[in-house]
């Protein structure tokens, strides 16, 4: 089975190069989806050896997790991972993930990352309300619902498939899952805040919010 590794980058040129000869381990080929990037990352995901795609740009992990996750099914990938390009993932835990994934003939395995005793009260009040928000409105519980760290069969992909261009892109995700019926866990991984805690600010956790009440309300 081909497994292809899809990695949204934005501004990476000090982390992405070794994420990638990392994730290169563990998979077949990587995608890497420039979305923008004001400094060397195109050239530092390019040397690593990644499949290198560019948006001139800015367009949002959404559209570019979405422009990756194409590019592999057009390379034949059978199993897709999504991964950061900043280091907050540990590409050594890949092969757990898709064990898992393969052994249990699941449609989908999200990377758990436990909530860190330094983290925010802001993002962890957001997780537990992105949670138990995903819970009642789609009947999924899944813990860390913004876990950037996927891997999914390309059928499961088909069935994932979102719309949303920025970080609503994860709870599209469990939404889909949820609504499909697919076959998901989630596995324990390594929690790396190496970046203060980047990512959805207070402002992107109410807008995620928001997109979840009204898929809920348009059904």
């Amino acid at each position: 089975m081909k497994v292809v590794a899809v990695m949204p980058v934005y501004n990476e040129e000090k982390t992405v190069g070794g994420v990638i000869r990392q994730v290169k381990k563990y998979a077949d080929e990587v995608v890497a989806v420039d979305d923008g990037s004001r400094d060397d990352s195109y050239a530092a995901a390019e040397r690593a050896g990644a499949v290198v795609l560019k948006h001139i740009i800015n367009m949002g992990l959404g559209f570019t997790l979405r422009t990756g996750c194409e590019k592999a099914v057009r390379m034949g990938a059978d199993i897709i991972i999504t991964i950061d390009s900043d280091g907050q993932h540990d590409p050594k835990e890949i092969p757990k993930l898709v064990s898992e994934l393969k052994k249990n003939r699941l449609d989908i395995v999200i990377g758990y990352r436990p909530p860190s005793k330094s983290m925010p009260f802001t993002k962890k009040f957001g997780n537990w309300l992105i949670y138990n928000s995903s819970k009642v409105f789609f009947g999924v519980d899944i813990k860390d619902t913004q876990s950037g760290f996927r891997v999914f069969t390309k059928r499961a992909y088909q069935k994932i498939k979102w719309n949303s261009s920025r970080y609503a892109v994860a709870s599209e995700i469990v939404m889909n899952i949820g609504k499909n019926k697919l076959k998901y866990k989630e596995v324990r991984i390594k929690t790396i805040y190496g970046n203060k805690f980047k990512g959805t600010t207070v402002i992107d956790g109410l807008k995620i919010f928001l997109s979840m009440l009204w898929w809920k309300i348009r059904g």
